[in-house]
């Protein structure tokens, strides 16, 4: 296979691009961190939350989210610049009378755009989950908050309800038990015991129960025993671990958590019947890898927004490129939101955003007199 030969066209072209677009990245990263993330941790340091190097740490680990979206933005403004400085400096008509084709114009952004979309892949993948996991650490920000696990049974009647009132990492406090019997009536399934707990602990292959009073319960729905048990085991084997996940991941954003991992806790969620949660982290895992080719979208429109006449205004481009950037990212929850509940396919929702900048990229181009 005989590759393509680079030309001095194709490094200048390439290295005019890559400033200008590093640049456009620090900005939006400046801009980004400047009003409230550095401010905040300005105040915690000098109020003794934070020693300087917490804080250095604390901003630096936050680099990683701003990063994910940075990527494109910069991207875009940087082919923008570059190509609306060679509109200007005539240096476009240049290469178009010396027989250059668009096509031709755009081969050395393309490769370009494509190294920035495998940085922002494993960014979104990698970066970005080990940051938020770290900054958790730093901070001690592990949510204490409520969860309810329900196990069923092969024809989907309920076999055990374990109601966590408070857990943080695998402790949890105030944990309630219902436990169903085989018995139920038209529209209620029959309670044999409750268990009330005082406290519960994750051991990797169960979940063990201490402090616990047990309430027994007739078929009259009366309770006719009550006493107290020192410890107790619960969800043995993998419905222990399948539980301890899906409390765990409930407190986390999908950024936290990387691609084989949101994949697994996927699959999980469709077992477990958890539907209006599987559409929405399917919904977000599908982004995970359209989102970054969004980069590769997004050079190929600056390159058309920056062609323009000698005398055209430059305001008009840039105005045109804020506007769908702000557009892609304001219409995003919408489209999580149409997944979650079921209007749309995740897959759908995950490709329609990056779709439409196609579209826009067609009639550009269309419009253009290239």
């Amino acid at each position: 296979m005989k590759f393509p030969k680079i030309t001095i066209y194709d490094r200048y072209i390439f290295n005019q691009v890559l400033v200008t677009t590093l640049v456009a990245i620090l900005l939006f990263t400046v801009v980004w961190i400047a009003p409230e993330m550095l401010l905040n941790t300005i105040k915690k340091t000098l109020e003794g939350q934070y020693t300087v190097k917490t804080a250095c740490l604390v901003l630096f680990y936050e680099l990683p989210k701003i990063l994910g979206k940075a990527f494109p933005v910069g991207l875009l403004l940087g082919t923008l610049f570059t190509f609306d400085k060679l509109s200007k400096d005539s240096e476009l008509t240049i290469f178009r009378a010396v027989g250059m084709s668009f096509q031709r114009i755009l081969a050395p952004v393309l490769v370009l755009s494509f190294i920035i979309t495998g940085c922002c892949f494993v960014t979104c993948d990698k970066l970005i989950p080990i940051s938020a996991n770290r900054i958790n650490m730093i901070k001690d920000r592990y949510p204490s908050t409520q969860y309810i696990y329900t196990q069923k049974a092969d024809d989907g009647s309920p076999k055990l309800a374990v109601i966590i009132s408070r857990f943080r990492k695998d402790m949890m406090n105030n944990v309630i038990v219902l436990d169903f019997s085989s018995k139920y009536y038209t529209d209620v399934h029959q309670l044999s015991n409750i268990y009330s707990a005082k406290t519960g602990q994750y051991l990797g292959d169960k979940w063990r129960l201490n402090d616990i009073t047990q309430y027994q319960i007739n078929n009259d729905g009366i309770f006719t025993n009550i006493r107290q048990l020192k410890t107790m085991d619960i969800l043995n084997g993998e419905d222990a671990k399948n539980a301890f996940i899906l409390m765990t991941y409930s407190t986390k954003k999908e950024r936290e958590i990387t691609n084989e991992n949101l994949h697994n806790y996927i699959k999980l969620l469709k077992k477990e019947g958890l539907d209006e949660e599987y559409r929405y982290m399917l919904n977000k895992y599908l982004q995970r890898f359209f989102h970054p080719f969004v980069c590769v979208l997004l050079a190929i429109m600056g390159t058309l927004l920056g062609f323009s006449r000698p005398r055209e205004q430059r305001l008009v481009g840039f105005t045109i490129a804020i506007g769908c950037i702000f557009l892609y990212y304001i219409t995003l929850p919408f489209f999580d939101l149409l997944a979650e509940k079921g209007v749309l396919p995740p897959l759908v929702t995950a490709i329609f955003p990056p779709f439409a900048f196609l579209i826009a990229i067609i009639c550009f181009y269309k419009s253009k007199d290239l």
